[in-house]
């Protein structure tokens, strides 16, 4: 019972291991660990000057909140103010990486002002404690402070929340 409860505490405490209002450590996927879908490095730095959504995602939880992906494309934000990175945690799924990657080109190709990136390692779940086998979302004002984050499908009404906090960061 001890190591049950020693379990879940350590558990719990991994699901908040980014705080509201702060900068998540930086982080770097590039070489074994993954990168952007053209093998250049992906920075967690960049996740400044713009309002970014970030997506961490198993690829077998991909159409989790297809819904919510599909009204924040028809919002059409300001590309010069808004921003979103889609991470795909290549290790949480039985499917080839060869496979995911030509797709995610694809995605690149369709969604060219999204920044699609591989994590081959489940580096995001080590270093910031994401969930893993999850859709994780996660929101960032301008500085680079976490303002919202959300695990699992996105209902409409965390939707509006999202929403309204992305519009009011984009005007400050």
């Amino acid at each position: 019972m001890k190591k049950i409860l020693i379990t879940l505490l350590f558990t719990t405490t991994a699901i908040f291991a980014l705080n509201i209002g702060e900068t998540p450590k930086e982080i770097t996927l590039s070489g074994d660990n993954g990168g952007r879908v053209d093998g250049s490095v992906w920075h967690s730095n960049m996740l400044k000057d713009k309002v970014y959504v970030l997506f961490y995602v198993d690829p077998d939880k991909k159409d989790d909140n297809e819904a919510f992906i599909d009204v924040l494309h028809a919002k059409n934000y300001d590309k010069e103010k808004y921003g979103s990175v889609a991470i795909l945690n290549l290790k949480a799924t039985w499917l080839p990486n060869f496979a995911i990657e030509e797709k995610l080109e694809s995605k690149q190709k369709e969604f060219p002002n999204t920044v699609y990136v591989k994590d081959k390692t489940k580096y995001l779940v080590q270093e910031w404690a994401l969930a893993d086998d999850a859709s994780n979302v996660i929101l960032f004002d301008k500085k680079g402070n976490i303002i919202y984050q959300y695990v699992g499908e996105i209902k409409d009404d965390e939707m509006q929340k999202i929403f309204a906090l992305i519009e009011d960061n984009l005007n400050k």
